[in-house]
């Protein structure tokens, strides 16, 4: 203990070391000192702004600012216990405050990302919000990728030789994931194309109905009606169609009612000009100005004349839309009913007919039958034999 005490450390005499220690501890109270001054004033000047930019930029920096005093206690306990200067350690010193340094500025450029975000709200116009916020992680990510190489460099390491291993690493993963990198690709194209967004109720023929929860870069999470999650992977978007319902600018009914054929022409003319008046007359549906309407006598099935209604309703929602559609069909049923006539179910008329419709039966002449009778008897003769 003697001989540490005079001699020191490393070369570094303890007498340095303490007060370089007490310089450290009050760089540490200096910190919270000058949080509650100095920070708070800035959010005090920034919060009489009309400007909520400056809100939001002093909040993000708030914790590089509070680490600004650490950094000053570093490198003033360095210098002071010489450990940065002719000591076995010659550079070390400079390094850590270098690193601490640059991972400070790093640091507040990584947390600048978000409150300057609305700069690229403007591309949520041309890329949809998810887009987005994969750029934004891109962003950080280069950022994050750059302070690394930065530190990296200040010690001595050389990045290059690091990059060119992870190029190698890459091009064996990708040829053994190619399944993968097919996910992500056709992930990134869901996205900038805009094909759907979260919350929109689509159809992957043959795989899935429902409603989109998740949009992931390998994978798209949509939960049925049922309320059960199915996992689909992406690339399964560039093979298969995809209907999305929640795109419709109107929703469509199209139904075939069926009268009956006692039906007359007048009865059928009534039926599809008031069925027509009243979609005419009705704010629910869509008029034929903006989208299709047909009311008309279609065809004659095999036990009923059809009547085609093709008509949309102004209303996407799926139980509104129903609750129109109900009150339609009561009104349809009315004004058959009203018109005279009924609807026709499937049904076989048989009809019997009466003798004289029959053919009359043949009678050969009688020389004939005279003739037949003795062939018979012959033959029956010579069978006797």
């Amino acid at each position: 203990m003697q001989d540490v005490w005079a001699q020191g450390i490393w070369g570094i005499d303890l007498s340095a070391i303490i007060p370089a220690i007490g310089i450290l501890f009050f760089s540490l109270l200096l910190r919270g000192i000058f949080t509650r001054f100095v920070v708070k004033r800035l959010v005090r000047f920034a919060q009489k702004t009309k400007n909520v930019l400056d809100d939001q930029v002093i909040a993000a920096l708030e914790g590089p600012i509070r680490f600004i005093p650490v950094v000053i206690g570093v490198y003033a306990a360095l210098e002071m216990s010489g450990l940065s200067s002719d000591t076995g350690f010659t550079g070390f010193g400079e390094n850590i405050v270098r690193t601490l340094v640059v991972y400070n500025i790093f640091w507040g450029l990584f947390c600048l990302i978000s409150p300057l975000k609305f700069l690229l709200s403007r591309l949520e116009e041309i890329f949809s919000p998810e887009m987005v916020s994969f750029i934004v992680k891109v962003l950080k990510g280069i950022i994050v990728g750059l302070g690394l190489a930065t530190i990296l460099d200040l010690w001595g390491i050389q990045v290059g030789p690091i990059i060119a291993g992870f190029g190698l690493v890459g091009v064996a993963v990708a040829l053994g994931a190619q399944d993968l990198f097919k996910n992500l690709i056709s992930g990134f194209l869901i996205l900038a194309e805009k094909r759907f967004r979260v919350g929109d109720w689509v159809l992957v023929s043959g795989i899935v109905e429902g409603t989109v929860e998740k949009i992931g870069f390998r994978s798209t999470m949509i939960r049925r009606f049922d309320k059960a999650p199915t996992i689909v992977p992406n690339a399964v978007f560039a093979d298969k169609a995809v209907t999305n319902f929640s795109e419709m600018t109107y929703r469509r009914i199209y139904w075939k009612i069926g009268v009956e054929y006692s039906t007359s022409v007048s009865q059928l003319q009534e039926i599809t000009t008031r069925i027509r008046d009243y979609l005419i007359d009705n704010e629910d549906f869509v008029q034929p100005k903006d989208a299709t309407m047909f009311v008309v006598t279609d065809s004659f099935n095999d036990s009923s004349i059809d009547i085609m209604i093709y008509c949309f309703t102004k209303t996407t929602n799926w139980g509104e839309w129903l609750s129109i559609k109900q009150d339609f069909a009561f009104a349809i049923k009315h004004i058959v009913e009203s018109a005279g006539s009924g609807f026709a179910f499937p049904s076989i008329s048989i009809y019997q007919g009466t003798g004289a419709d029959q053919p009359e039966p043949y009678m050969p002449p009688e020389g004939a039958r005279r003739a037949d009778s003795e062939t018979i008897l012959s033959s029956a003769g010579n069978e006797g034999e």
